[in-house]
């Protein structure tokens, strides 16, 4: 099978599910195609849409969530999002590269690029089978103007949440949100920290804010500099992402019991390692530390989705949510004081997240793909129950 999955550098998430899907159609044999659709545009086109976002998130979330509001208020309307008609310039490019290069399925775990497959199907042009893959725990706006053959969801529960936005139940699949392998093999805590060079003896407090270092990371960070200094049982380790400012800030202020690191590709080792993570409240982020097995602990939340991730995961007991403020951020030494507590929010979060998602996903690709070379008799079954179907898997 030959498949392509669309993804765009809004935010580290969308492309660490695309990956997490890339790695697992690679172990079954197929062939993957991971890209920036804007890239076909230009270069320029696809950092300009990345650094507008980057810019909202780092340096005005306030201005972010009320773009998200905006959202929420014009999906209301009874016409089309400004997001569909923008992406129809993309129709010509995007019709072009796939009549020069076959697949049989297309995975896009971003609105954008649904949003142009959908302007397409509607001007009368063919595309492959459209996986979608919701990557965060609440329907997104204008998830419901696009036309996909499939929608996975985070969760059978937020199934209907979708299909009151007017999503097609019958397309609705809760397979979950995707993670890469190394997030959901099960190491001890000691063998992790052994690789880090980290202490055993020691109880770790892990921050980061995403791949971007967003939304008010910084404060918390600084807060839980000052609450750990008198204590030597006790490392903070500071993970900064792509956010070189806060990088060379926290570098400058670094002292003992404190660690700062930059972008790494230790994520999943540094979740495992930790007693605590302390992170804003990204769907992908979120999901994969619990795929870990880390207490997590929410905060700086960019308003807008990243509000209904921390809800759906402190609702579910596998996350608590506080305030960037000293007393809210005195929960987080509760959690690392009380080893019962910890246990039990683990204990949720294995219960919560699926950590076979990336192979549902990959598997009903495969089944679309056959589907649509008429090879597989009584997918349309499928298809009309698709919500009973996956939840049977």
């Amino acid at each position: 099978m030959d498949a392509l999955i669309l993804s765009c550098g809004t935010g580290g998430g969308h492309d660490s599910a695309g990956m997490a899907l890339a790695e697992e159609l690679a172990g079954r044999g197929h062939h993957t195609v991971m890209l920036n659709p804007y890239t076909l545009h230009s270069d320029r086109t696809a950092d300009w849409i990345n650094r507008v976002y980057l810019l909202l998130a780092q340096k005005a979330p306030g201005a972010f969530g009320a773009l998200y509001g905006a959202g929420e208020l014009y999906r209301r309307l009874p016409f089309r999002s400004p997001v569909y008609f923008a992406n129809r310039a993309m129709v010509p490019v995007m019709q072009d590269y796939l009549k020069n290069n076959h697949f049989d399925v297309i995975i896009t775990p971003h609105l954008f690029p649904a949003e142009i497959l959908t302007n397409m199907k509607r001007e009368g042009l063919c595309t492959p089978a459209v996986v979608f893959v919701a990557t965060d725990y609440i329907c997104i706006p204008f998830t419901e103007e696009t036309d996909c053959d499939a929608y996975v969801v985070p969760s059978a529960e937020l199934s209907g949440v979708f299909a009151d936005y007017g999503l097609p139940r019958e397309r609705l699949y809760p397979f979950g949100i995707p993670v890469q392998r190394r997030f959901r093999q099960k190491e001890s805590r000691e063998e992790v920290r052994a690789r880090l060079g980290l202490d055993p003896d020691k109880k770790y407090i892990l921050a980061a804010g995403g791949s971007m270092g967003g939304g008010s990371i910084r404060r918390a960070i600084r807060i839980l500099k000052e609450e750990t200094a008198g204590r030597r049982d006790i490392e903070l380790i500071a993970i900064c992402g792509s956010n070189r400012r806060l990088y060379e800030e926290l570098s400058a202020e670094e002292l003992p019991g404190m660690r700062v690191i930059g972008y790494t590709r230790d994520m999943a080792d540094y979740m495992k390692a930790a007693d605590v993570f302390v992170t804003k409240p990204g769907g992908l982020s979120s999901t994969e530390a619990a795929a870990c097995g880390v207490p997590i602990v929410h905060v700086a939340a960019i308003p807008g989705c990243e509000t209904c991730n921390a809800r759906y995961f402190s609702s579910h007991g596998m996350s608590r949510a506080c305030r960037t403020t000293k007393d809210g951020l005195r929960s987080i030494f509760e959690i690392l004081d009380h080893e019962e507590i910890r246990a039990e929010m683990i204990r949720k979060q294995q219960e919560q997240v699926h950590q076979d998602a990336a192979a549902q996903i990959c598997g009903l690709a495969e089944r679309l793909s056959l589907r649509r070379r008429g090879s597989v008799p009584g997918m349309e079954t499928e298809r009309a129950g698709g919500m009973a179907a996956a939840l049977e898997r």
